[in-house]
């Protein structure tokens, strides 16, 4: 069995689960490398992501390419490798390639996945006062920035009748907001699934809200556009996605399998990983990357703009590559993100 990437410190118990993920250290990397062939994928994933999916479904046989795996604590730290060509492709939430955009990212989202926003949660300690959203005013928030949960807290704020500038955010990455989160340094941690499932079972926190019904639930894997423009690779892009959508499949009709070799490929405790699984992972279906999807995008680009952390007017437009598609399904959803 070859040597995986997760860290020991995910062996620990919650107070310390993620130190590994933080500090200057944004990405894992090594010699981990999937099948064989000419061509390698250096693909970007994050902790019991596209690896472990692929892995417990079988996706990882008789690959005709290499897949080299690189680790990263979130979304845009995994973009920022992605532009700078360290990494071909990665799975992130639905912010991250907004603000990689913004930034002149040379990025092109290729594939797509629709689920639930319910792990995409605000989190406040057992026992806090707060019951609602609209009690953060004058709060202290944690959120990574630039991360899915971002645009959930602002989205949330929003449906409140608040602002980002009625509340205190903590711009902190999950190891730290953890941290600060248990100790009582703030008052709530916007943050997503397994953390969020991490928290309620551990009986350290509760949800105050959700992002369920305010954004879209649409995760993705995101190419260089280096890498598209070479042929062979591709055809390995087209193949892994492929595989992941496979994968996905699987994991619907799999739950309580999926979870247990999740736990142990991660170290999360089982009834951690089964809770993620139902609330969110087993949750999302492949759809295709179409206009729908680019407004939906577009409206949470819009969003960050105005609050002047983008600095400039995006067309989400120029950031996607439909070429994967195939026959896939609509990504048209009710939700307002």
């Amino acid at each position: 069995m070859r040597r995986r990437l997760v860290p020991a410190a995910l062996l620990l118990p919650l107070a310390v689960l993620l130190t590994a993920c933080g500090g200057n250290s944004s990405a894992g990397t090594g010699t981990d490398i999937d099948g064989k062939g000419s061509v390698t994928l250096d693909v970007g994933d994050q902790k019991g992501g596209s690896e472990a999916i692929l892995r417990v479904a079988g996706e990882l046989k008789n690959l005709d390419y290499r897949i080299k795996w690189s680790t990263f604590t979130s979304g845009p730290p995994l973009l920022e490798a992605v532009n700078a060509k360290a990494v071909d492709i990665g799975g992130v939430g639905n912010t991250p390639p907004v603000f990689a955009a913004g930034a002149g990212s040379k990025i092109s989202v290729v594939a797509a996945w629709h689920g639930t926003s319910k792990g995409d949660a605000i989190l406040v300690p057992n026992d806090s006062k707060l019951t609602g959203p609209a009690q953060l005013k004058g709060r202290s928030i944690a959120v990574a920035q630039g991360s899915s949960a971002h645009y959930q807290l602002v989205a949330s704020l929003k449906a409140a009748g608040l602002g980002l500038n009625d509340v205190e955010v903590k711009y902190l990455q999950p190891a730290d907001a953890l941290a600060a989160f248990t100790s009582g340094k703030v008052d709530a941690w916007a943050v997503w699934d397994p953390y969020t499932s991490q928290i309620l079972q551990s009986g350290r926190g509760r949800v105050l809200t959700t992002g369920d019904g305010l954004t879209n639930g649409l995760t993705f894997q995101v190419a260089a556009p280096s890498a598209l423009r070479d042929p062979k690779k591709a055809a390995a892009v087209k193949d892994y996605v492929a595989r992941l959508r496979r994968a996905q499949t699987w994991v619907y009709g799999h739950q309580k399998e999926w979870a247990k070799v999740w736990a142990k490929e991660t170290g999360l405790p089982y009834e951690v990983a089964s809770a993620s699984v139902k609330r969110t992972n087993a949750t999302r279906v492949p759809v295709a990357v179409d206009k729908p999807l680019i407004a939906s995008e577009q409206r949470i680009a819009d969003t960050f703009t105005e609050l002047k952390l983008i600095p400039k007017k995006v067309d989400f437009g120029d950031f996607v590559d439909p070429r994967f598609n195939g026959d896939l399904p609509a990504s048209t959803t009710p939700a307002k993100g």
